[in-house]
């Protein structure tokens, strides 16, 4: 995943879940958040950021999106909309084992009340697949949520009948920085969400985690990590 034009600039406050107040070439500007999330232990007075200039698109409110923030020396991928594409182009691209001998390969495919990231046939299965964006790192583990999801714990729910009626089922995180080597649910945040991802695991739904290797202008899938059961 690619974007096509990028500028750098000082991240001052965020006034709401979408905009955000940033100084670019000495001028403070409103800027589109691309992450409804709490984002907290990022977007920090002072913080370092990379946006998306979009200024070309005239209908738009806002001339940038804010894309990735810099944690110490760690850049941080913050785009809620680049880990399905960021994972839809690993699996066209065979980069992920366990996924490379398909035949069919959809986005956005309902089942049941939910719309699932990837739909994918093989000769063998057929399957889908729910991709999780991560943002969130506390010494060197990554974990999700950052804030209580009831649409993740819908999705995780919905995955289990995934798999009990004869699909292939998997919840894919998508950890949006190069630096953790643990994943791990988000206990202390949301209580619900890591049962639900227990009783997943246990009912035969895949956890996937990868990496990212991220630049300023760009996010790709990278290395697998080692993924924690936790005790709810």
């Amino acid at each position: 995943m690619i974007y096509e034009k990028i500028v750098t600039g000082t991240f001052i406050k965020r006034p709401n879940r979408f905009t955000a107040i940033v100084v670019i070439n000495g001028n403070k500007e409103t800027v589109h958040v691309k992450n409804t999330g709490r984002c907290q232990e990022l977007l920090l007075p002072g913080a370092k950021v990379i946006l998306e200039d979009r200024s070309h698109i005239l209908t738009r409110k806002t001339k940038y999106s804010l894309i990735a923030v810099w944690k110490g020396k760690m850049l941080v991928n913050i785009d809620s909309q680049v880990p399905n594409q960021v994972v839809y182009e690993a699996v066209k691209a065979k980069q992920i084992p366990t996924l490379t001998n398909l035949t069919h390969l959809k986005r956005e495919v309902s089942f049941g009340n939910s719309r699932f990231d990837l739909y994918f046939e093989s000769t063998k299965e057929k399957g889908f697949i729910e991709v999780k964006g991560v943002t969130l790192e506390t010494d060197s583990i990554a974990m999700f949520p950052d804030a209580p999801t009831s649409r993740g714990l819908k999705h995780v729910l919905e995955m289990i009948q995934v798999v009990e009626q004869g699909y292939r089922g998997i919840i894919f995180f998508l950890v949006q920085m190069k630096g953790p080597k643990l994943f791990q649910p988000n206990l202390e945040m949301d209580r619900a969400f890591t049962q639900a991802l227990q009783k997943a695991k246990s009912s035969g739904v895949e956890i996937m985690v990868y990496d990212s290797c991220v630049l300023a202008n760009s996010i790709q899938l990278d290395e697998q990590l080692v993924y924690k059961i936790m005790c709810a």
